[in-house]
C-alpha cells in the first residue's frame, strides 16, 4: 500500500482500506484509489500504523530541522511556558488564546524549536507577514521564507498570508510538518479553510487573541487545528504583561436636527421591518432584510433610511467636538481614533489636521505615517477599521472609539492596539464615544459583553 499527496489530497493505492479508514476516505473511481483530506495524513498514518498494515509514506515531504539554531536566547515568560506545555501535552495540536501584546509569536517561535520540523506560518495580512518575517529571522539560523505580497519564496520555515497559502497549498501542502495559524479565528471562514484543509502537517498552533465564533465555526477549527488547550484573558494579565487600563463611556446628544432626521430615518427603516415580519433575532435577519429592500422601492428607500440613521448617530457633531476635549485631557500621550467608516474617519482628519488611515490609503504611506507615530511626529492617528489587528503600535496609549460594530472580537481587538507595553506607558485609556438615545446605545451594549469590560468600565454624563 502507498500512501501520497497530490493537490491537497492523500491517496491511498495498490491496496484494500482498512475498515477504520473507510469513514475517512472516498473511493475515486477515475483514478481507482481512495482519496482523503490532506490535513487526514497524520491521523491515517496513525492507524495504519497501529493496525500493523505494511505501507510507503510517499505522502510526507516536510524535513526534520536537525540544523536549527537559535541565534540569540529565548526565554518564556510563565503565561508563555504554560500555554506551551499545554500544547505539548496535547500532541503539538491546539488553539491557544493569549491577548494581544502577550507575545504570541515568541510563543510561536519556541514551538517551532521544539518540534523542529519544517513549519508555515499563516498570517491574515501583509504587515503581519512582515512582522512575522522580522522576528522568525531576528531568532533562528536559516532563511525564512515569504509567501504574498508579491513574494514567493519557500523556504523550510515560511510565512504566508492567507490568500496565497490557499492559492499554492495544493503544491506545498506536503512540504510542512508544523501549520501556525495567526490570527486563527479567521481559518473557518470562507476559503480560508482550504490552507489547513489541504496540508498534511501533523503538528497545529492556532494563536487568537479572540476565539469568539459561532460553534459551527468553532467545530471547524477545533478539527483543523485542535481544541482550546490553554486561555489567558486580559484583565488577568492588565498591569503584568500587559499595561493598566481603564475603560470610559461618554454618552453624547445629538442636535435638533440630527435628532430630528435621525428619527424620520430610523422609522421609516424601523416600519419597513415591521411589516415584512423581519426580526434580528434570527441568524438570517439582515439575509431576509436585503432581500425584502431589493424588491421593491420602498425597500430601497428603507434600506438608504437605513445606512443615513446610522450614519448620522456614527457621526454626530458632539461626538466629533469631544474629541478636543480628550486631545487636551490627553497631551503628551499617542492616541488612536477608531471609526467605523470612511466618511467619518476623513471628516475628523480634516477638522483636526490628522493622518487617516483606511484601506484606500497606499502601502508607502500607511508605513510611513505608522512610523512616523511610533517616533512622536505624529501623535494621533485617525483609522477606519484598518488598525483593528495585526498592527504593533505600542507607543499608543488612549483609543477613542468613535463609531463600530456590536461585533465582540472588534471591541476586543480594538482595546488591544493600547495595551501593549512599551516604556513610559503607565496606564492605557480606551474611550468608547456613544449618541444617546439612538441604536447605538444598544450596539455598545452587545459589543462590551466581554469580561476586558466589566472591569474598571467608567460611564460619563452626556456633559
Amino acid at each position: 500500500m502507498t500512501l501520497s499527496f497530490k493537490s491537497g489530497t492523500i491517496i491511498l493505492s495498490d491496496g484494500d482500506v482498512p475498515d477504520d479508514l473507510k469513514n475517512t476516505f472516498v473511493f475515486d473511481s477515475r483514478t481507482g484509489c481512495y482519496t482523503a483530506r490532506g490535513c487526514d495524513y497524520a491521523s491515517t498514518v496513525l492507524r495504519l500504523v497501529s493496525s500493523g498494515t505494511a505501507f510507503e509514506d510517499g505522502a510526507r515531504r516536510y524535513r526534520v530541522l536537525d540544523e536549527l539554531a537559535m541565534r540569540e536566547p529565548l526565554v518564556l515568560r510563565p503565561h508563555q511556558q504554560e500555554s506551551l506545555s499545554a500544547w505539548l501535552s496535547a500532541g503539538r495540536r491546539g488553539v491557544a488564546v493569549l491577548p494581544t501584546g502577550s507575545g504570541k509569536t515568541i510563543l510561536a517561535v519556541e514551538a517551532i524549536m521544539r518540534t523542529r520540523r519544517s513549519a508555515l506560518v499563516l498570517v491574515p495580512t501583509i504587515d503581519l507577514l512582515s512582522q512575522w518575517c522580522g522576528v522568525l529571522e531576528r531568532f533562528f539560523n536559516i532563511p525564512i521564507g515569504m509567501l504574498g505580497g508579491g513574494s514567493h519564496d519557500i523556504c523550510d520555515i515560511t510565512v504566508s498570508t492567507y490568500d496565497s497559502a490557499v492559492l499554492n497549498m495544493e503544491f506545498i501542502g506536503d512540504r510542512f510538518g508544523l501549520l501556525i495559524a495567526d490570527e486563527c479565528h479567521h481559518l473557518p471562514a470562507g476559503e480560508y479553510r482550504l490552507a489547513a484543509a489541504m496540508s498534511i502537517a501533523p503538528y497545529r498552533l492556532g494563536l487568537t487573541a479572540t476565539p469568539e465564533m459561532a460553534q459551527e465555526r468553532m467545530d471547524i477549527l477545533c478539527e483543523l487545528m485542535g481544541d482550546i488547550v490553554s486561555r489567558k484573558h486580559i484583565d488577568e494579565m492588565a498591569g503584568n504583561v500587559l499595561s493598566p487600563y481603564t475603560v470610559k463611556t461618554i454618552r453624547t446628544k445629538l442636535n435638533p436636527e440630527e435628532l430630528a432626521r435621525y428619527r424620520e430615518m430610523r422609522a421609516l427603516y424601523t416600519n419597513f421591518i415591521r411589516s415584512r415580519g423581519i426580526s434580528f433575532d434570527s441568524p438570517d435577519g439582515w439575509k431576509n432584510f436585503m432581500i425584502h429592500a431589493s424588491r421593491s422601492d420602498e425597500g430601497r428607500q428603507a434600506f438608504k433610511a437605513f445606512l443615513e440613521q446610522r450614519a448620522i448617530a456614527r457621526g454626530g457633531e458632539e461626538k466629533i467636538s469631544r474629541l478636543k476635549d480628550i486631545f487636551l485631557r490627553h497631551p503628551d500621550e499617542r492616541i488612536i481614533i477608531f471609526t467605523a467608516d470612511n466618511a467619518t474617519a476623513y471628516n475628523i482628519g480634516r477638522r483636526y489636521l490628522l493622518p487617516v488611515l483606511t484601506h484606500h490609503t497606499k502601502s508607502a504611506e500607511r508605513k510611513e505615517f505608522l512610523q512616523l507615530f511610533r517616533e512622536g511626529v505624529y501623535r494621533v492617528l485617525v483609522t477606519s477599521q484598518v488598525l483593528n489587528e495585526g498592527v504593533d503600535v505600542p507607543e499608543a496609549a488612549v483609543g477613542v472609539i468613535l463609531s463600530g460594530s456590536g461585533s465582540v472580537r472588534e471591541h476586543v481587538q480594538r482595546l488591544g492596539r493600547i495595551l501593549r507595553p512599551a516604556p513610559g506607558k503607565q496606564q492605557a485609556i480606551l474611550y468608547e464615544i456613544i449618541s444617546g438615545d439612538t441604536a447605538e446605545e444598544q450596539v455598545s451594549m452587545r459589543r462590551r459583553d466581554h469580561r476586558a469590560y466589566h472591569r474598571g468600565v467608567k460611564k460619563y454624563a452626556d456633559k
